[in-house]
């Protein structure tokens, strides 16, 4: 389903990148039924999820200095393990356990609804993950990015304006040329709030089959799909129109 027509397309598509591509939930859960049974795995990799956004509002704020995301999880799983029975872990298996987010699996529509729309449009990520986790990644899942944008490059974590506003900056292009794309709305308001078209894809088990999360269409976004391959039917529609 579609939302408004627009009168042109984007010519870069930007990606948010744990939830929206990849199943940053699904895989922790696996991750740590293989290497700690013991832990109640979904309730451990919501945990550590939910350390996310308060660590990075910190850097925000000017709590404190700019720090890559990779330091943040590290110091979220630091503060959870003891909880979860962990705290005995040493220090190999805490970079181990933390090197999870490099490794998670895509969505099983994302490596082949991104080839899809990199015929048609350039493809970047747009992600609070930082360069060298988002490279490790894409390696890791096969994900085929034309470019990899991070938080890191601007300095700065969504949803500060500089960050959306930077994806144009680098390609030279007007605002209105970049979509992001995404399973989260404040994200796509956020986006559309600095000029950016802006598409939701819905990700309903995103925090895992227990916790189902609603993914009604909101007003605002151009675009509604169920997944990458949808919104690849949609943009190639409208393309053809």
């Amino acid at each position: 389903m579609g939302g408004t027509m627009h009168v042109f397309l984007p010519r870069i598509l930007a990606f948010d990148i744990f939830g929206t591509v990849v199943d940053w939930h699904g895989s922790i859960v696996r991750e740590m039924q293989r290497y700690y049974p013991q832990v109640p795995a979904a309730d451990f990799a919501r945990a550590w999820r939910a350390g996310y956004q308060p660590a990075m509002e910190q850097v925000r704020s000017g709590a404190r200095g700019w720090a890559r995301l990779d330091t943040l999880h590290r110091q979220i799983l630091d503060s959870i393990l003891p909880q979860f029975g962990l705290g005995h872990l040493d220090e190999e298996q805490r970079q181990q356990l933390n090197r999870v987010w490099q490794r998670l699996a895509p969505w099983g529509d994302a490596v082949a609804g991104l080839s899809e729309l990199k015929q048609h449009f350039t493809i970047c990520t747009l992600s609070n993950g930082n360069l060298g986790l988002l490279t490790a990644m894409a390696k890791h899942a096969g994900l085929p990015w034309d470019c990899i944008l991070s938080a890191e490059v601007f300095r700065a974590y969504k949803p500060s304006p500089s960050v959306y506003l930077g994806v144009a900056d680098i390609f030279g292009v007007e605002p209105s040329e970049v979509m992001l794309v995404a399973a989260h709305h404040n994200d796509l308001a956020a986006a559309r709030g600095c000029g950016l078209q802006t598409a939701y894809i819905e990700r309903p088990l995103e925090f895992g089959a227990d916790q189902p999360k609603d993914v009604s269409a909101q007003a605002g976004n151009g675009w509604h799909a169920r997944n990458l391959l949808d919104l690849s039917r949609q943009l190639q529609t409208t393309r053809t129109v």
